[in-house]
This record gives C-alpha cells, sequence and structure tokens, in this order.
C-alpha cells in the first residue's frame, strides 16, 4: 500500500539533493538560493489544503483519494523528465513549482489514505511504515548520480546547458518511478468502499471552490489544541530541514575543497559527497523507522521525536566542523533519526487528536505547519546571509542545528490525550 509512497519520497529526494546544484549550475547567487525554493512552500500552501478538503468529499468509481493519487503522479514524472533539459534559470525555477504542486496534489490524500485504510492500533505501523519508504526512496534518489558514475558515467559530462549528464539520467529514472510505483500501489490495494449513508451524504454536500474554502476555515477554527501546540515545533524542525537541503552542497564544497565556483570539479565532487551522505542518513532513517514502531507503542511518539529531533539539530552543528569525508558519516546518523522521525511521529501524534471524517481536510492543513516555516525561511535567509551568517553556508548549517534543538523543546511542551491502558 505504501509503494507508491516510495516513487513520491524519490521524486522529493531529487529536489533536495540536485535542486541547489541546478540552479547553481544555471548562474544563481548563494544569497538568492532560498528564493528560488520558494515553490515548494508556496505551492504546499495552496495546494494542499484545498486538495485535502476535496479528497473527503469526493465520491468516484476509483475512490476518494486515488484520482488525485493518479493526477499528481503523470504530472510529476512529465516534470522530471524536463526539469535536468531547462536552458534558464527561469525554466528550471518555474518547473520546479509545477513539480512540486503535483507532490502536493498526491502527497496529502495518501497520507489521508493510510488513516482510512488502518484501524488505529495499526495507524503508527502505517505512518513508520511510509517513513520508512521515504529514507529508502531518497537513499537511491541522493545515490543515483554515484551509483551511475560507478557504473561508467562521466561526472564530468556535461550537457549543453551545463547540468551533469549522471543529473539527467537520474531524473528520468525518478519520472519513471513517480508514475509506476503509484500506480502499482493503488490498483493492488484499492480502497475501501465506503457505505451507502456515506456516499449519500457526501454527494449531497457542496463541492464548489466556496464550499471547500469554507471547510478549510471551519477546520482551523475547530483545530485541536494539541495540534495547535504542534505548529512551534514544526516551525523549528521544518525551518531547519529547508536550510540544510539549500546550503549543504554549498558548505561541503566549501568546507572540503575550499571552492564555491559551480563550474569547478571540485564542486562537482561535493555534489557526489552530498550524495553519499544524504543516501547514508536515508538510509539510517529506513532502519530507524522500523525500529521506532515498538518504542512509541511504549513510550509514545511525543518523547522519541524530541530525543531525535535533539540528536539531528547537534548533527548539523558538527557536520560543518568536519574537514573529511568519511567522518561526515557520524553527523549523518543523527540527521537520518530526525528524518526519519519527522516523516513518521508528527503524523501518529496528529491521528490521536483529528476525527476521523475529516481527515483529509486536517492532515492537509498539517501540511501548512510545514510549508510556512519553509516559506519564512525563504524569506528571511537571504536577509540573514549576509551579515548575520558572513556569506558562509557552513553557518547557516549550524544556525539550523540550535533551530532544530530549540523544536526539541517545543515537541516536549505539546500535550497529547492519555489514553487508557489495554493492558498487556
Amino acid at each position: 500500500m505504501n509503494l507508491g509512497f516510495f516513487g513520491l519520497q524519490y521524486s522529493f529526494g531529487l529536489q533536495q539533493s540536485n535542486m541547489g546544484p541546478i540552479y547553481s549550475y544555471l548562474g544563481a547567487s548563494e544569497a538568492a538560493m532560498p528564493l528560488l525554493w520558494l515553490a515548494g512552500p508556496m505551492t504546499g500552501l495552496l495546494v494542499q489544503p484545498i486538495v485535502g478538503a476535496m479528497s473527503d468529499r469526493t465520491v468516484s468509481r476509483f475512490g476518494r483519494r486515488t484520482p488525485y493519487f493518479l493526477v499528481g503522479a503523470v504530472l510529476c514524472s512529465l516534470c522530471l523528465f524536463a526539469m535536468p533539459l531547462s536552458s534558464t534559470l527561469w525554466m528550471a525555477a518555474s518547473l520546479l513549482w509545477v513539480l512540486d504542486a503535483a507532490n502536493n496534489i498526491t502527497m496529502e490524500p495518501y497520507r489521508a489514505y493510510v488513516t482510512d485504510r488502518l484501524n488505529p492500533e495499526q495507524q503508527p505501523l502505517g505512518y513508520l511504515t511510509q517513513s520508512a519508504f521515504t529514507g529508502l526512496a531518497q537513499t537511491l534518489s541522493y545515490l543515483s548520480p554515484a551509483i551511475l558514475v560507478s557504473l561508467g558515467i562521466d561526472s564530468n559530462a556535461l550537457s549543453g546547458n551545463g547540468i551533469p549528464l549522471m543529473t539527467r539520467i537520474a531524473f528520468t529514472i525518478g519520472a519513471v518511478l513517480s508514475v509506476s510505483t503509484i500506480v502499482w500501489s493503488v490498483f493492488r490495494v484499492p480502497e475501501l468502499p465506503l457505505p451507502e449513508a456515506e456516499i449519500a451524504r457526501l454527494k449531497q454536500q457542496p463541492h464548489s471552490l466556496k464550499a471547500t474554502l469554507i471547510e478549510v476555515r471551519d477546520a482551523i477554527r475547530d483545530m485541536p489544541p494539541a495540534m495547535r501546540q504542534l505548529g512551534l515545533a514544526m516551525f523549528c524542525q521544518w525551518y531547519a530541514m529547508f536550510a540544510y537541503w539549500q546550503y549543504i552542497v554549498l558548505a561541503l564544497a566549501r568546507g572540503l575543497y575550499g571552492v564555491s565556483d559551480p563550474a569547478s570539479a571540485d564542486f562537482r565532487e561535493a555534489v557526489l559527497v552530498n550524495g553519499w551522505v544524504g543516501g547514508f542518513y536515508n538510509f539510517i532513517a529506513f532502519l530507524a523507522a522500523f525500529a521506532m514502531a515498538p518504542i512509541v507503542r511504549r513510550l509514545g511518539a511525543r518523547p522519541l521525536h524530541a530525543a531525535c529531533l535533539a540528536g539531528s539539530g547537534l548533527a548539523m552543528i558538527l557536520l560543518p566542523q568536519i574537514a573529511r569525508e568519511p567522518m561526515l558519516l557520524l553527523p549523518a546518523i543523527g540527521i537520518g533519526f530526525g528524518w526519519a522521525s519527522m516523516m513518521g511521529n508528527p503524523y501518529i501524534m496528529l491521528a490521536a487528536v483529528i476525527p476521523a471524517e475529516r481527515t483529509g481536510v486536517y492532515m492537509g492543513i498539517f501540511n501548512m505547519f510545514i510549508v510556512i516555516p519553509m516559506l519564512v525561511e525563504t524569506l528571511t535567509m537571504p536577509l540573514l546571509y549576509e551579515p548575520a551568517l558572513h556569506s558562509d553556508p557552513r553557518h547557516v548549517l549550524v544556525f539550523a542545528g540550535i533551530i532544530m534543538l530549540v523544536g526539541t523543546g517545543a515537541t516536549l511542551a505539546v500535550k497529547l490525550p492519555v489514553k487508557p491502558s489495554s493492558g498487556g
């Protein structure tokens, strides 16, 4: 059921590991880099709450969520194929807007699909399985360029637009995986049929854009207190991760090789090193997601999530101090545990406090807790980069680590309902 999440997250992994270098190849400045990543938070802010609310009320012969999976997957595949063919900076940035919109069309209905399909006792394992598929998919997406080089692709072979051939091949692989895994998943594990009474109720509801926006507004007004409290924790962790993704290649190029020129061979080497580091921390996330399932049952998602955020924050602070490639795997372990937890535990906490009949709209609104910090980071980092962080990408990573540690305390402050013990 979660195999489609593999294709979706392979796409996100390609963005995280390659959009910064692609923008650099096409002439972007370091300070302007966050503004070029604006597509993710803006499309998430606009698309996911609306699509989540619409999927709650959709009635079709394919189900409530499936039409959104398929439309998003096709659009995503087309954009992934076209991205490395970009001839100008504006073309790449425009494609990223469409790509992120497509991913967002798929994402929140897929989250809601887990709650629809599983009973409350199974949901923690369902969401942590999504986290595991995230780790596996992004491991492979980060490692794709390095694997292609090991298979004989010349890392210095460039297309006419200056983007390496290995990047183009990796995005083509992503285009195939995005649509094929989602199609396989939804047809092998179809949605459960709705009761006739529920279908009749949904058909009676208005389906206009105005009605959808009213539903989103009402859901925000009625938001459970614990969900509101999660807002600060989510703000800190996603502000930090977005800054990390934007500046990690630049930080590695500066720290390991002392270069900042995107046209240099050492810069392309830093891209490959980031592939190994990112692949390793995502593999750690893949393993950690399964290991977390029994811990969540015993201790709960909140303390585990706080501990993982603390490890990730310390790792981000440590990483820029390392000047030898093998030692980079040490902080990657901490980032891997944090990433696994971010993709699973907040959703376990959320599922415990929201009404089942409004899962789609609340999953969409919860995504606002992801994209708003990304949006704030996009607008504030260019202002901080020179005066406060001295135009050094390594300082961005340290700053991100401190923000992540603040998120640890905010997570511990969330008050979740206490469930009665089931015994045994």
